[in-house]
């Protein structure tokens, strides 16, 4: 057995060297600093906050060295804006802004809130004037004062918290701003990279990912680029204005077409889809709540109360539209809301409901002469000479007869007819007992009445 003792010992050492070496690497690979990366393109909306959000608690969780925003947008929503620059405010991980190309408008704003800025040559930053969508094709209105004031002092304490010339974050707001030797009044500021270095709003220039690690130090770190998971890019979808707006007309068209063509079906099921999906975008980014699907159930029951109860249009249908149109207009706007970004999200509700009962007139009146409508809608009458009758000859004769009701209708109920109690239905309208009605329609096996103008 001797032979055997010493490469027995050195198979072991080696193997325990190798376990060693192994346990070294590991450690040194999870030691190793990592960044996240985040882009920042398109729209900035609501379901970008988040997201954003979420990755800085995953960062913080995973001990990363530092977060990179890669910035180049236009702008889009200010309160989505605002809700980024408080997560950025608040985090405890080091963020960069890597401005490459621009960060416009809402851009700007969340690039202010980084703890330092990194702009690409030929980059852009500012022009944040805030502005109001005009009607379909017409040029953005600018806001009232109040708003611009409130956007500017947004900007001025985000540039004083990271330590950036506040008066310059104004400019880029409102242009009754002046700068000496940079932006004159009546002028909107907008810094190109060279302008944003000279004036120290911006802490270094960087054109590629790369530089601006090996400038803050993190040349070596591990580079992990992040993407919204499927259910935020599916709420980025559903929460953005057009969509929202579609998904809007597209409920509200299913149930004027249900409404309109009674019996659950079809027009029901895709209006209610369609208000799902909605309502779980704006619920997920913190618009839509409680009161608000309340408001939108109460007036679609109400409406259904004055259609298939109470026939006729009348206080009932009225408030039931009032409920759905304040319900869904509350869902486009957050707390603090000005009475511009109001008015707007009321404004998107009534164009959808404008066009909903446009497409719901032109669909019941194009799909008879559809394919799939003639399977539908019967095409020949039943007459009478072909043995059919719509309604039982021994109520036949009671058209044109006049009586009185014995009892409310409401809308149906008891008239006396020349001594019979018969069962009858109002043309719509209540009428309480003791009045003079007269039959106008036998339809099938309802006899419908309607009340009688006193003789003047």
């Amino acid at each position: 057995m001797a032979p055997f003792r010493f490469p027995v010992l050195r198979l072991v050492l080696l193997a325990l060297a190798t376990l060693a070496l192994g346990l070294q690497w590991a450690d040194a690979q999870k030691s190793r600093a990592h960044v996240y990366v985040i882009p920042v393109d398109g729209v900035i909306d609501l379901g970008l906050a988040p997201f954003i959000a979420r990755v800085i608690d995953e960062a913080k969780a995973d001990g990363a060295a530092a977060i990179v925003l890669d910035i180049n947008t236009f702008g889009g929503r200010v309160d989505a804006a605002v809700a980024i620059r408080d997560s950025l405010l608040t985090a405890e991980v080091p963020v960069f802004a890597f401005i490459n190309k621009r960060a416009i408008s809402a851009g700007a704003l969340i690039a202010l809130a980084s703890d330092k800025i990194f702009m690409a040559e030929g980059g852009t930053i500012g022009a944040a004037t805030p502005v109001q969508g005009g009607m379909p094709g017409a040029a953005a209105q600018p806001v009232e004062e109040k708003t611009v004031s409130y956007l500017r002092k947004e900007f001025r304490s985000t540039a004083e918290a990271r330590g950036r010339p506040p008066e310059l974050a104004e400019a880029m707001v409102d242009a009754d701003v002046a700068v000496e030797g940079v932006i004159e009044k009546g002028k909107l500021l907008t810094l190109t990279t060279d302008e944003a270095l000279e004036q120290k709003f911006v802490e270094h220039r960087a054109d590629t990912l790369d530089a601006l690690l090996a400038i803050a130090e993190l040349g070596g770190a591990e580079v992990r680029n992040v993407q919204p998971t499927w259910a935020e890019s599916v709420v980025r979808f559903l929460t953005h204005p057009v969509v929202s707006s579609l998904l809007i007309t597209i409920g509200l068209l299913g149930i004027i077409t249900e409404i309109r063509t009674p019996g659950f079906g079809f027009p029901g099921a895709f209006g209610l889809l369609a208000f799902g999906l909605f309502f779980w975008g704006q619920w997920i980014v913190q618009l839509a709540g409680l009161e608000e699907l309340l408001l939108v159930g109460v007036g679609v029951l109400l409406l259904l109360v004055e259609v298939f109860i109470t026939p006729g249009f009348g206080v009932l249908g009225l408030l039931g539209i009032g409920a759905m149109l304040a319900g869904l207009g509350m869902a486009l706007f957050g707390p603090g809301a000005t009475s511009v970004v109001i008015v707007a999200a009321l404004t998107r509700v009534m164009l959808s409901l404008l066009l909903a009962i446009i497409a719901a007139l032109a669909i019941l009146r194009v799909l008879p002469k559809l394919p799939v409508g003639r399977r539908l809608v019967l095409a020949e009458g039943l007459t009478a000479d072909a043995g059919y009758s719509s309604a039982p000859e021994s109520d036949m004769h009671w058209l044109g007869r006049r009586g009185t009701t014995v009892t409310p209708l409401h809308p149906s109920g008891i008239v006396a007819i020349e001594g019979a109690r018969v069962d009858v239905v109002s043309d719509g309208e209540f009428i309480d007992a003791e009045v003079a009605v007269e039959v106008v329609k036998v339809d099938g096996n309802r006899i419908v009445v309607r009340k009688l103008q006193a003789q003047g």
